[in-house]
């Protein structure tokens, strides 16, 4: 059985091989908080650059007050998000609606409040209480406020896959990006991103 050290350098190893030395920037995510929590929301599933950013964009040009975590709370109790974001799925609007909820009950208001607030477990478990919100997720949403952190989804696992890393748990080969991207000297989350790009074809 391979250590994790082992498998570190194997995904290392390949991700040097096709992805080069870099360097890989992080993305630069949102100030927007309305963005930050409808990207976070509605993701999943979905073809980022063609259906999902321009929504965002859109989104931050109609409601510029909703920067704010108060500021999206207020628009949300008196308009549809659904119609805001031309996205009619109840489930990612009513996913939106619970993370507001939870940041605004917790005085989160800002891009900066939200970056420290996600040092914290309980508050991390807190998200995870929302339906719709799992471990990648919040480190999603993580980067999008500027955190490095690297959320494990379909696109990279297959590329672990290929590179010869067995299944493993979220937590396990999210351990396994971060000691590879130690051993290159990236920054976790500009290496993720740069995973993500070559998998899915944004490259």
């Amino acid at each position: 059985m391979m250590t994790a050290d082992s498998l570190a350098q194997r995904l290392a190893d390949r991700i040097q091989r096709l992805l080069g030395d870099g360097p890989f920037p992080q993305p630069g995510g949102w100030t927007h908080m309305g963005a930050v929590i409808c990207d976070g929301s509605f993701h999943a599933r979905c073809k980022y650059e063609a259906t999902l950013r321009p929504r965002l964009l859109r989104l931050q040009a109609h409601w510029p007050d909703a920067v704010t975590v108060r500021g999206f709370q207020r628009r949300l109790a008196s308009e549809d998000l659904a119609v805001a974001m031309d996205f009619n799925d109840s489930r990612k609007v009513a996913t939106a609606h619970a993370i507001t909820d939870v940041l605004a009950a917790d005085g989160v208001d800002t891009r900066d409040d939200l970056h420290a607030w996600l040092d914290h477990e309980a508050n991390r478990a807190a998200l995870r209480g929302v339906k719709g919100v799992g471990p990648k997720s919040i480190d999603y949403i993580g980067n999008l406020v500027g955190r490095s952190q690297v959320a494990v989804d379909v696109h990279l696992r297959t590329f672990a896959a290929d590179a010869g890393v067995p299944g493993l748990g979220y937590e396990q080969l999210r351990a396994v990006y971060e000691e590879a991207a130690a051993l290159l000297g990236h920054e976790r989350g500009g290496l993720e991103h740069a995973v993500w790009r070559y998998v899915s074809g944004a490259a």
